[in-house]
């Protein structure tokens, strides 16, 4: 659930609102029943200046939202790229393809943060077993801009 590390940035922005033009949430779920703070969505999508944008990947009988994946409503996002800091969390597939949408709308690489969210066992960089290529995000920390790590996402065996 990519919502649930994403929402402390959020309340974050909210709570420092004058220092933020405007703040965007683009948040999907296999389902409708699988999305988080439902009832705090509508209340942040009724703020001035914050947009939220909903989707699910498959079509449900009670759901007369977006129906796709969260590539789409971000592609559909207008964005100042020299203005904009995008936080990305959820699987790595899905990182990797929403990066290459904000990237393709001019956002810098190094101003998007995905989330490593990988299972970790020592959590001191000693095992390995949450190595991504020569990062170790138990030790060099989860969310790392999208920089450091584009090349090593689209390896299969990482």
């Amino acid at each position: 659930m990519g919502l649930a590390p994403v929402r402390p940035i959020l309340l974050g922005a909210l709570a420092a609102r004058d220092a933020y033009r405007r703040v965007m949430l683009v948040a999907g779920a296999r389902s409708p029943a699988e999305l988080l703070y439902r009832d705090q969505l509508a209340e942040w999508a009724s703020l001035p200046g914050v947009s939220v944008e909903l989707t699910i990947d498959q079509p449900a009988a009670d759901w007369d939202g977006a129906v796709g994946f969260v590539t789409e409503p971000l592609a559909r996002l207008t964005l100042d790229p020299r203005q904009t800091v995008a936080f990305v969390c959820g699987p790595e597939p899905m990182m990797r393809f929403s990066a290459g949408v904000l990237l393709g709308q001019g956002v810098a690489a190094g101003d998007i943060r995905v989330s490593l969210e990988r299972n970790m066992k020592c959590g001191v960089g000693l095992c390995g077993h949450c190595q991504l290529g020569p990062l170790l995000p138990c030790r060099d920390g989860p969310v790392v801009d999208y920089a450091r790590v584009q090349s090593l996402l689209g390896v299969r065996e990482l």
